[in-house]
């Protein structure tokens, strides 16, 4: 009875999830957490990290990022005006920012809040690797990816307490192997395959703004080669990664580079830097 009781009360939650469309793919989306409260809350972190670490300003470098960044966001808006979503961006306030450090990384938070590392400008090795960077991380946040992360997770805690209610009637090695066992599942299993396909989706996704935006897509499996002899083969197996690997990505990158030019010929794009 105790077990039934859980699963009605799990059911009655996911009754209820909202949902959102992703309008690069037309799929539901998770979105327990509306922009509404997610986005404050991002852009107020993100003037905390700019505030808390050495911004570049006024160097070609940070004119670079900014530029590229604003060709990017423009050319979402061209692709979401042209499929139907005209006003999907009135929430987002798009800010590209260099930051002094030499981590090899760039990120974007909720609502198109950007930062590039200086770490990562040798391996994008030009505007075009910056534009390959850029697209992807312009894609998370288009995709509300963030927003899927948060949903995700609670969704996770929930089913852990449920799991924990559900074993509770078990001795205490029971109980252990039990929790160990949903914990190992819901990371390996799920959680980490829900942020591999994110990553993936970034990637196609970009590598489709990148060629409206003007920039050569088949730049971007070159970077992840660059990526890939950077690292020096220090990688997680994928299916232990947040990340696909970088073969996975290459593979891809290059397959999807054609359909990302063809997109881009439906804008008037017909050459690329």
């Amino acid at each position: 009875m105790k077990n039934k009781k859980i699963v009605v009360a799990l059911g009655s939650v996911f009754l209820f999830l909202s949902c959102a469309t992703n309008p690069f793919t037309g799929k539901q989306t998770l979105a327990l957490v509306p922009n509404s409260q997610i986005l404050p809350m991002a852009f107020q972190q993100y003037d905390q990290f700019l505030g808390e670490n050495k911004v570049v300003k006024g160097t070609a470098d940070a004119q670079m990022i900014t530029r590229v960044g604003q060709k990017i966001s423009k050319a979402s808006e061209r692709w979401l005006n042209a499929n139907g979503y005209a006003g999907y961006l009135k929430d987002y306030k798009w800010e590209y920012n260099l930051v002094d450090d030499k981590t090899v990384n760039a990120w974007c938070m909720p609502g198109g809040k950007i930062v590039f590392y200086t770490g990562i400008l040798p391996i994008a090795d030009g505007e075009t690797g910056v534009a390959a960077i850029m697209g992807h991380e312009v894609a998370h946040a288009l995709a509300n990816h963030g927003q899927q992360r948060m949903s995700a997770s609670q969704i996770q805690q929930v089913a852990g307490v449920a799991t924990t209610v559900a074993a509770s009637g078990q001795n205490e090695q029971t109980q252990q192997i039990i929790g160990t066992a949903f914990g190992l599942g819901s990371q390996l299993g799920v959680m980490l395959p829900f942020s591999r396909s994110h990553e993936t989706e970034a990637d196609r996704i970009g590598l489709q703004l990148m060629a409206i935006a003007g920039y050569n897509p088949d730049e971007a499996a070159e970077l992840w080669k660059r990526m890939k002899a950077n690292s020096g083969g220090q990688a997680p197996a994928e299916f232990m990664s947040t990340h696909p690997s970088n073969d996975t990505r290459i593979s891809n990158l290059t397959a999807w580079s054609p359909a990302a030019k063809a997109e881009a010929r439906k804008f008037g794009v017909t050459s690329f830097k």
